[in-house]
């Protein structure tokens, strides 16, 4: 995405630019010292996220498309109201590739030097012709020192229940997928992706990469950790309201075959996210669900061998 913009407009917690490239609305956040993120109106997708010294945190592919319908490719997207690609709806459902809306009806605003935009997206008719609920799906983005939190919810404003999975596909940017591993995961099932799907019991004691992994992890632990350990940095995930969470690296045949993604990327990128998957979320009309992720970045040996998932599954 280009660099050239013009503003549109401009809010107290935050500022519109009209990006001249793509033509994409986006909304930009700005955070203690130098830190800030942008959100695409488009997807009510995060494309940046940058720490206080201004590095970015998040990984964007430089042959992403922004084009509708094309979701864009990077940051955190928005999967819903299905992940993956079991059932009828496109891979990872349509809210990635749908124009949300600032929601006219928002969230107090936070406190504590935070900023935060309220975003809204209901359903189209071309939307109810291939998911025929009504609903509407709200997204927080809210940027705190060094911390990047995403609260989503979703209520059903239909006269009949329904179900759906959701997750927050996150993107994010390391020295070397080499030289990364995510901790709070072992000892516990998940769903492979790359083996139609079977159920199998994690054996390691922490997840290392030199091969494709596409895996959902089931009824996990509310702290994850991904350290990077060339940057000396990790990443802490914490989530309440998503029992389950992916983990996703494309590895070098499926990044050559992904005609929006690089064919080297696969080495400067980790996804993980907080996912609700393997027990579809049911909604009567008129309730409502709430599930929140926060990323926080510490010092790698902060959390370096502390992530028991035993331990961490009644903290937050």
């Amino acid at each position: 995405m280009s660099d050239h913009s013009e503003t549109t407009s401009v809010n107290p917690s935050f500022l519109i630019e009209k990006d001249s490239t793509s033509g994409f609305e986006k909304i930009k956040l700005f955070g203690p010292k130098r830190s800030s993120a942008e959100v695409l109106l488009y997807g009510g997708q995060v494309t940046s996220w940058k720490s206080e010294n201004g590095e970015e945190l998040l990984f964007m592919s430089s042959k992403a498309v922004f084009k509708p319908p094309k979701p864009v490719r990077g940051g955190i997207a928005i999967c819903f109201p299905q992940f993956g690609n079991l059932g009828s709806l496109e891979t990872h459902g349509f809210a990635r590739s749908r124009m949300w809306v600032i929601d006219p009806d928002p969230q107090p605003p936070p406190t504590n030097e935070m900023t935060a935009v309220d975003l809204l997206l209901k359903p189209t008719n071309e939307d109810m012709k291939i998911w025929p609920h009504n609903f509407e799906l709200r997204l927080r983005v809210t940027l705190g020192a060094g911390k990047l939190q995403l609260t989503s919810r979703v209520r059903n404003t239909d006269n009949k229940p329904f179900t759906f999975t959701l997750a927050l596909h996150t993107h994010l940017s390391v020295s070397d997928i080499s030289d990364v591993r995510v901790e709070g995961l072992e000892t516990l099932d998940y769903f492979d992706n790359l083996q139609d799907r079977q159920r199998f019991t994690d054996q390691g004691d922490s997840i290392t990469f030199d091969c494709e992994v596409d895996r959902i992890y089931l009824s996990t632990p509310q702290s994850l950790a991904v350290i990077d350990h060339e940057k000396k940095t990790t990443f802490v995930l914490r989530k309440t309201g998503f029992p389950d969470a992916a983990v996703w690296n494309p590895w070098i045949k499926k990044s050559k075959a992904l005609v929006d993604f690089g064919d080297d990327e696969y080495l400067r990128m980790v996804c993980i996210e907080a996912a609700a998957v393997e027990k579809p979320i049911a909604l009567k009309p008129g309730e409502e669900w709430t599930g929140r992720q926060e990323l926080e970045v510490v010092s790698s040996n902060y959390f370096s061998g502390q992530m028991d998932p035993v331990n961490l599954k009644g903290k937050s």
